[in-house]
């Protein structure tokens, strides 16, 4: 799920996106559909890396959902991202997310392969950032197996998410919970995250977060920081962010970043990154981009890319 800096995260599991576009709807019954696909011509931070075409988001979202009366609502969602396999990857099914669940009021109910609360969590604003998202995005964000509760108060969103050890599936990695809570106050909007991640072997790994972002109409700061504690091995991995964005025009955006990550008994890296997006005024939706970025590792080569993406 893509973070979106200053803004809370106040999209429930139950509703699709603001852009779908309605199939079909009739007595109650709704069907929306909505895509995203992008394509990149890229070049990786670090040594000696090459040029190539990157499809980052070949995305097609199903949403559909029943009013049931007296406020409650039932719901399903079914969406494929086709990347993988246009990068090549060896990957058995473009499935992404595949959940169903139930709203009553502020709260909604899912069960199915979906993202983490702790997913929510993050103010990074690269398209491809040079180091984690956060320590979250480290350790894991979404699951096969997870059920999720959301909670959309008027200023206030919580979301707590359950991942299944489920032992006779392939690619265990054990259990995970996780929590997310935001507020926003007067265009200050606050964040923090936590995730328990118990794996079959070894000790718990344990991973907080806090960020903090302003909209100052034009122009808006945010900040992150989020920390691992690995019960194996005792150390720590720390990670922080810091974005600015910039409406330029009402068509043109820019955003540049700092992110640090440092590991006990290791040496950390900082990085950096800048882009710029183009909206076109007659279809916000269609949108031409460029972004460079590096780090302060040894031997590592700036990156570049440049694309375009079209959303509905």
């Amino acid at each position: 799920m893509k973070k979106v800096l200053l803004a809370v995260a106040v999209s429930s599991m139950a509703v699709g996106s603001a852009s779908a576009v309605t199939v079909y709807e009739n007595e109650g019954f709704t069907y929306t559909v909505n895509g995203d696909f992008q394509v990149q011509l890229r070049k990786k931070v670090g040594d000696d890396k090459s040029e190539y075409v990157d499809f980052d988001d070949l995305e097609l979202k199903n949403y559909v959902s029943y009013d049931l009366g007296n406020d409650m609502k039932a719901f399903g969602r079914l969406d494929f991202d086709f990347k993988d396999h246009a990068n090549g990857k060896d990957v058995d099914e473009p499935i992404e997310e595949a959940y169903v669940g139930l709203q009553y009021g502020v709260t909604a109910f899912s069960f199915g392969k979906q993202n983490f609360a702790s997913d929510e969590f993050g103010v990074e604003e690269a398209y491809e950032a040079p180091l984690d998202e956060d320590q979250f995005d480290a350790v894991g964000t979404d699951g096969d197996d997870t059920l999720r509760i959301n909670l959309e108060l008027d200023s206030v969103y919580l979301a707590v998410s359950y991942e299944l050890e489920a032992e006779d599936k392939d690619g265990v990695t054990g259990e995970f919970f996780d929590l997310f809570a935001s507020t926003e106050i007067a265009g200050l909007t606050l964040a923090a995250a936590y995730q328990q991640h118990t794996p079959l072997v070894g000790d718990s790994l344990d991973t907080y977060g806090v960020s903090a972002a302003y909209d100052f109409g034009m122009f808006g700061l945010a900040a992150d920081y989020s920390v691992t504690d690995d019960g194996n091995t005792d150390l720590d991995t720390t990670l922080y962010n810091v974005a600015a964005t910039f409406d330029v025009t009402s068509t043109t955006g820019v955003a540049v970043g700092l992110q640090n990550q440092e590991e006990d008994n290791s040496d950390d890296v900082t990085a950096w990154y800048a882009n710029v997006t183009y909206k076109f005024p007659n279809a916000k939706n269609v949108s031409v981009f460029a972004e460079v970025a590096d780090t302060d590792e040894e031997n590592a080569d700036m990156g570049f890319l440049a694309g375009m993406r079209v959303k509905f």
